[in-house]
């Protein structure tokens, strides 16, 4: 293997019975059917920065990189859920069974950013004519991913900014509004009729109660900082609930799998089962350690970019996703080159605490179907080229 060769930063992604792997120009899906086959397919990635120049530009790239994974990942998991389930379609004769698994966003690439959803959510079965099979999973697919953005936009970005907006009102950090402390005309205590409508004004204070922690906080540089804990308690909740599921053991198995494939390659060591069964099964550059550079540009970008209103902060916080992934995906992408450096062990650590939750260790025949991944992205990537950072699941 040439220095060149080692210098290619390979990443992936586990799927469904399988390994996404990924390398600067192409990706490679290989998958462990239920009769032990491994099936596989790849294909050279298309590069988004040769038709529209501008997504070369820093931060720019990085959002490209981002929609371009998402895709990617969509991609990795219908193929494999399509092979993964062959058997089961083949037993329908005229009719077929549709699987398509929303995305492993907690797993995947960039993950944190679009808040996290490390499990398979099988959307409901419905019978199909064998016709009409890639135009429901598309349908299925895209279904899928609009709920996982909003399920996710609710839960990491809306609750944790609410939340904290009324911690900090309840804490005193942040002064009322008049409203909740003092009665004056035309609130529901100074108004004589509520004196017959005891449950009516009931419900009127309680509005008035809730309505003063809502009342807008000027985000701070703590205010993010909780803003964040709180973001990042409701993911691992959410990672820790999910690993005790089965099937998602199995794809943590195959995440370590993964993990041990890519510590293979970069070690300069041949592709087999005995050199990566020997590899540990947490790396600095998986996207659970993107986490941490997440919070920390989140942090600083939301304490610049402020307003006096919760809607406004919480648009914000929206509409500045882009940003965050790009800046994130730059310091990633220079502190990758440095990985024995003391900034990137130190923002990666919490990424690999996690890991031990998030990966689990696989058995050969996992590590078979990662390594087989590999080989195939690897044959479709350019003899020579400028190194390019392919994001680690």
């Amino acid at each position: 293997m040439s220095t060149n060769e080692r210098d290619l930063i390979v990443g992936g992604q586990a799927v469904i019975e399988g390994v996404m792997m990924r390398t600067p120009n192409a990706y490679a899906i290989a998958v462990r059917k239920a009769d032990g086959t491994i099936v596989n397919t790849a294909a050279s990635l298309p590069k988004w920065s040769d038709k529209v120049p501008i997504l070369k530009l820093p931060v720019l790239r990085g959002g490209a990189v981002l929609l371009q994974s998402m895709g990617l990942g969509i991609k990795a998991l219908n193929y494999s859920a399509g092979e993964a389930f062959a058997e089961q379609e083949e037993a329908e004769t005229a009719e077929v069974k549709v699987l398509t698994p929303a995305v492993i966003e907690g797993e995947g690439d960039f993950a944190g950013i679009t808040g996290g959803l490390p499990g398979v959510f099988p959307i409901p079965k419905k019978q199909k004519r064998a016709k009409d099979v890639r135009k429901g999973g598309t349908a299925a697919a895209a279904s899928s991913i609009v709920f996982a953005m909003i399920f996710n936009v609710l839960l990491f970005v809306a609750a944790p900014l609410l939340l904290t907006n009324a911690l900090f009102v309840a804490a005193g950090w942040a002064a009322k509004p008049a409203a909740t402390s003092t009665a004056h005309a035309g609130t529901p205590a100074a108004r004589p009729q509520d004196a017959g409508a005891p449950e009516d004004s009931a419900l009127r204070r309680t509005w008035n109660s809730v309505r003063g922690y809502l009342h807008p906080v000027r985000p701070t540089v703590g205010f993010n900082l909780i803003d964040g804990l709180i973001r990042m308690t409701f993911f691992l909740i959410m990672i820790i609930s999910f690993s005790f599921l089965k099937d998602i053991r199995r794809v943590f198995e195959y995440h370590g799998a993964e993990h041990k494939t890519v510590f293979t390659w970069e070690k300069g060591l041949d592709l087999n089962v005995v050199n990566a069964r020997i590899q540990p099964r947490q790396h600095p550059r998986c996207g659970t350690s993107f986490l941490m550079v997440v919070m920390l540009v989140s942090i600083i970008l939301f304490s610049v970019i402020k307003f006096d209103s919760l809607l406004f902060n919480f648009l914000v916080r929206i509409a500045l996703i882009p940003v965050v992934a790009g800046l994130s995906y730059e310091i990633i992408r220079l502190s990758a080159k440095r990985e024995t450096g003391l900034f990137f062990k130190t923002i990666t650590r919490p990424g690999i605490w996690l890991q031990n939750v998030t990966t689990k260790e696989p058995d050969d025949s996992q590590l078979e179907v990662a390594i087989t991944a590999l080989k195939e992205s690897l044959k479709l990537e350019p003899a020579s080229g400028e190194p390019e950072l392919a994001p680690l699941s």
